[in-house]
């Protein structure tokens, strides 16, 4: 595990990290591919990546650590969460899941209502599940895949591996690398402020749903950066995974189909010093806020753009999600249908190295000035995990509970997976528990 770290510093940075130390063994989860490396490797980037940044206050960040079962209970922490000792309902809607096509299997997204209407436009059924059954069971997977994506939906084939290497989208992901971080305007050198903690006065926009870009900002919420997560009052949400990724985060809401809310969001931004989004690319641009826009309002910005399958190639705009993305890419195929990864490791291992990146693109704004863009993708997260090789398919039963900590929230009283990755410098932590959605005003704290 140790090359694999050193692997993904390197394409952070260029350079060899700092001292780390790993324990554990791989027998924490279930599964052919190596889940529990990727997710290990994955927090430990993001944590040396804090110490970095504890360097330039002058701190020695000591020596980073991290255990293979803590990281495994990070990458299911949404399944562990408790509030009031009860856990988490179910995720997933009635109508997604996977399906028996006339010629293989089909997963369709339908956790939101727009996602679902477009399930049944598409495949022209009511909804229940019944009736989607019976429409999809006559149909090749990629004839239903094109439907309900043609009718604005979401849905994924699955493709053995080799067919996905030889798909157009395929090859346009194993032509990107892992982290894109390059500089896209000139802006000064950043000045930190006082700070015993590594992102102290850091301010990071979070505007993202779901779970990599919650994840991100969740974890530079635990080094010390004020977080405000925006969101919009009419969207939906699954409530499930808000409470547990907007541990140590603001919410607010702010309409950005209006006039008033893009304005809102412009003064946002104008006083931000990370914005991570994870809006379907090309979205925020139709409305104001692509790149260039962002570092001609905020110079010294560091832009997270987050995708499902790339920013190159037919795909590149194509709504995804975790679940969509391994039944794409082979990592769920096995000759008797689906068998997806035991936790939702494109997602939560996007989300660490995202915040890698964006502490790696800080780092380098206060040695060498700029505005910087990361891009990750869920595909890109997933081409690295299967680089990985495998390892024994067999998981150990393994117990979390000394790894749980319990907190207050606008929800109860969570009990959570406690912040994993050592850092002795400045050892990470949430300063207050999940707040309920937009209770916070859509303003910077002082």
């Amino acid at each position: 595990m140790r090359d694999i770290v050193e692997g993904v510093w390197h394409a952070l940075t260029g350079s060899t990290p700092g001292a780390f130390e790993l324990t554990g063994t791989e027998d924490v989860l279930p599964g052919r591919y190596r889940v529990p490396a990727a997710a290990t490797a994955s927090i430990v980037a993001a944590t040396l990546a804090a110490g970095e940044m504890l360097r330039l206050r002058g701190i020695d960040p000591g020596v980073v650590t991290a255990d293979t079962r803590h990281a495994a209970a990070a990458f299911h922490s949404e399944q562990l969460l408790r509030v009031d000792g009860v856990g988490a309902e179910s995720v997933w809607a009635p109508l997604s899941g996977n399906y028996r096509t006339a010629d293989g299997w089909v997963r369709l997204h339908c956790n939101y209502p727009r996602h679902e209407a477009a399930v049944c436009w598409g495949l022209g059924v009511p909804g229940t599940r019944g009736a989607v059954e019976k429409a999809v069971a006559g149909r090749s997977a990629r004839e239903v895949e094109h439907a309900v994506v043609s009718a604005g939906g979401a849905a994924a084939e699955l493709r053995a591996p080799e067919d996905w290497a030889a798909h157009p989208q395929g090859e346009a992901v194993a032509s990107l690398p892992l982290v894109s971080l390059e500089p896209i305007a000139d802006a000064p050198k950043r000045t930190l402020f006082y700070s015993d903690r590594p992102l102290g006065g850091i301010r990071v926009l979070e505007l993202t749903h779901v779970l990599a870009g919650p994840v991100a900002g969740r974890v530079l919420a635990a080094h010390g950066a004020d977080v405000l997560h925006v969101g919009a009052a009419h969207l939906p949400r699954v409530e499930a995974l808000v409470r547990d990724t907007n541990q140590g985060k603001r919410s607010a809401f702010v309409a950005l189909d209006t006039e008033g809310g893009r304005a809102r969001l412009k003064k946002l931004i104008s006083r931000a010093d990370v914005l991570v989004q994870s809006f379907r690319p090309g979205a925020l641009e139709r409305i104001g806020f692509g790149p260039a826009e962002l570092a001609e309002l905020r110079p010294g910005l560091v832009i997270a753009d987050l995708s499902a399958y790339g920013w190159e190639g037919p795909w590149a705009r194509r709504r995804g999600f975790d679940s969509l993305v391994q039944m794409s890419n082979g990592m769920a195929f096995s000759p008797d249908g689906p068998s997806p990864l035991p936790v939702q490791a494109l997602d939560h291992a996007t989300g660490w190295l995202t915040a890698a990146a964006v502490m790696t693109a800080l780092r380098r704004q206060v040695t060498d000035g700029g505005t910087w863009r990361a891009r990750l993708s869920l595909a890109g997260t997933g081409r690295w995990l299967d680089s990985l090789g495998r390892k024994d398919p067999a998981g150990s039963s393994v117990d979390y509970s000394d790894l749980m900590e319990e907190a207050d929230s606008g929800y109860g009283r969570l009990t959570r997976v406690r912040m994993a990755g050592g850092l002795p410098g400045a050892e990470p932590y949430w300063e207050f528990g999940t707040r309920e959605p937009g209770v916070d005003k859509p303003t910077w704290t002082p």
